[in-house]
């Protein structure tokens, strides 16, 4: 995916500012950056949700605007920041919604096959017939990730997928993501708060400071002190654990 000159404003305010940026097929890609950074809004973009001002995506070398919907849906998958869903819904059905770009409401033997793989893989089956509204945080989002996982993408783009998860659980949910990419090929792209979360996991993280991409690359390239010390406006000090670098702040 590749993302040239993009651009968004809000009437005078600038949102981003000729964003450019490559994501590297088959990685797991952090977005970090205090809150109106441009984070979630380069995400909409990126997926087709939000219409940027100026610039283009290109997905598999085709822009963005020029994907049918549908086929769109079968290549790159988005988990919004907040889920509503005021309908009764087992995990089941509301992990079934995945397939909708290639059956629609009626499911076939390859659909329910690739449904059951996904609450499998999820560690779902004992809430499968539950309702969702019964589920814990941790449960309910891991059957959000489900959901993506079902729609059978090959890139996956999770705003904030460890709101409202502990400690423990955020951990499992990061763990549960790596293997997304080193088992199953997928490209993940997520937004998160945590860079010492995302240091440990992920590839490549890009960091948004202001509309604008403060810096990017490989985590050992980002996780420098001058480069944090300008990220945050604050001195910050370093240290290795377990051979990767941990931020402390001051």
């Amino acid at each position: 995916m590749k993302i040239k000159q993009v651009s968004k404003h809000y009437g005078k305010q600038v949102t981003l500012k000729e964003v450019d940026l490559a994501i590297e097929k088959g990685s797991f890609t952090a977005f970090i950056g205090p809150n109106g950074a441009g984070k979630s809004s380069l995400m909409a973009i990126m997926s087709r949700l939000l219409p940027k001002d100026k610039g283009q995506v290109f997905i598999e070398g085709k822009e963005i605007e020029a994907w049918d919907s549908r086929e769109l849906a079968k290549e790159l998958s988005m988990l919004k920041q907040s889920q509503h869903y005021q309908a009764k819904l087992t995990v089941e059905e509301l992990i079934a919604f995945g397939r909708f770009p290639y059956s629609g409401n009626r499911l076939n033997q390859e659909d329910k096959a690739k449904v059951q793989e996904a609450i499998s893989y999820l560690e779902l089956e004992d809430v499968k017939g539950r309702y969702i509204n019964t589920l814990s945080g941790g449960q309910l989002q891991r059957v959000f990730i489900a959901m993506v996982l079902v729609q059978d993408t090959d890139y996956l783009l999770l705003d904030e997928p460890l709101n409202n998860l502990d400690i423990r659980q955020g951990i499992a949910m990061m763990k549960t993501l790596r293997r997304f990419v080193d088992q199953l090929g997928k490209t993940v792209v997520i937004i998160i708060h945590d860079i010492n979360m995302a240091s440990q996991y992920v590839d490549n993280i890009v960091a948004f400071k202001e509309g604008e991409i403060y810096c990017s690359g490989k985590v050992q390239e980002v996780m420098q002190k001058d480069v944090l010390d300008g990220l945050f406006d604050m001195e910050v000090n370093l240290v290795q654990v377990n051979g990767k670098a941990i931020c402390v702040y001051q």
